[in-house]
């Protein structure tokens, strides 16, 4: 395994991460859950990334069992804040009620006494910005967690976070995103700002959601027990995905593979991890053997002639929108009242 620090923190984290986002009803069992850890912890990652709404909290849950045993100082457990836990009006968003409360939730089934990262999952447009930074502040003031980080936040949201996160003496130190060789939206407004203010990118859905796997065929059926069959793991953004037109484009970089004794999914891992602003990127997995492979894309070094390919390739597909990052949050104060 690779390490490189996050952003421009001391904190070094492995480049490949592991993340256990798991929904209500995953087929998934313990000892499934347990294997991808310990497949994770074989392959060097020391990264591990959950949230308090995975799986209603047994995300962390599972997480917190699979890791007993394991030296804290050695790990780097990232969580996240924002979405509803609960039925209460005040069981979501970013107040400083509910993220005084969510932490405490959080390490508790966690089973360890601090996270390393504490992330604010979006952007809550529903509370003033210096609560919610006042409220993260105290929480890495009161010792529950080192950093705080943040996910799908626009250019504009990260800078005021990060000056106030400064004036508060804390460190915002990275920004959760989606980006893959299909979605770039990152790469126009996000990405630059982070460079500047010396915040990492840890990077979700490197393989966009499986598809650059080269799992989903056109004109097969899809893989049983994969994302696009689960009624309850989809997303809208998997199912654009889930065209002719895309799959095709996917299939055209098996060659180019190949010819680099990679997989698909390697290739798109070195892809990703070439960007010098992502310091890692969330793999999941339903297999240990999953881990284990891709894994192996941290000691890729792809060329620019095969990332120009790559580009070449995938462009009349890919996503660039910066529209795509500012609707990831909700633009209305009152959903949280609806």
């Amino acid at each position: 395994m690779n390490f490189r620090h996050l952003g421009s923190s001391g904190l070094i984290v492995s480049r490949i991460a592991y993340g256990n986002w798991l929904t209500r009803n995953s087929s998934r069992n313990e000892d499934t859950e347990v294997a991808c850890v310990r497949a994770a912890l074989d392959a060097g990652i020391t990264t591990f990334d959950t949230a308090d709404i995975y799986a209603d909290g047994g995300a962390e849950e599972s997480l917190g069992r699979a890791l007993k045993g394991e030296r804290r100082e050695g790990l780097e457990i990232l969580t996240k804040v924002f979405a509803p836990v609960g039925p209460g009006r005040n069981d979501l968003g970013l107040s400083r009620k509910h993220i005084s409360e969510s932490i405490n939730q959080s390490l508790r089934r966690l089973g360890t006494d601090h996270v390393d990262v504490y992330q604010a999952h979006r952007f809550d447009p529903s509370t003033p910005l210096e609560e919610t930074m006042q409220a993260l502040a105290d929480v890495v003031h009161a010792g529950k967690a080192h950093y705080i980080g943040v996910s799908e936040w626009s250019a504009d949201q990260i800078r005021t976070g990060h000056a106030l996160a400064r004036e508060l003496k804390i460190s915002l130190v990275a920004n959760q995103s989606q980006y893959s060789a299909l979605w770039r939206v990152p790469e126009v407004e996000v990405m630059p700002a982070c460079a500047e203010l010396g915040v990492g990118q840890i990077v979700w859905s490197p393989l966009a959601q499986g598809v650059l796997t080269g799992k989903y065929v056109p004109g097969r059926d899809w893989p049983e027990g994969s994302r696009a069959t689960d009624s309850n793991d989809g997303s809208s953004v998997l199912a654009d995905w889930l065209t002719d037109d895309v799959l095709d484009r996917v299939g055209q970089l098996r060659p180019l593979a190949a010819d680099l004794g990679l997989t698909l999914a390697q290739l798109a891992l070195a892809w990703v991890l070439r960007h010098p602003n992502v310091s890692s990127a969330v793999l999941g997995a339903s297999r240990p053997e999953q881990i284990t492979d891709n894994a192996k894309a941290v000691d890729v070094r792809l060329d620019e002639e095969s990332v120009a390919r790559i580009d070449a390739i995938l462009d009349p597909v890919v996503s660039r929108d910066p529209a795509a990052t500012r609707e990831a949050s909700p633009a209305d104060p009152a959903w949280r009242l609806a």
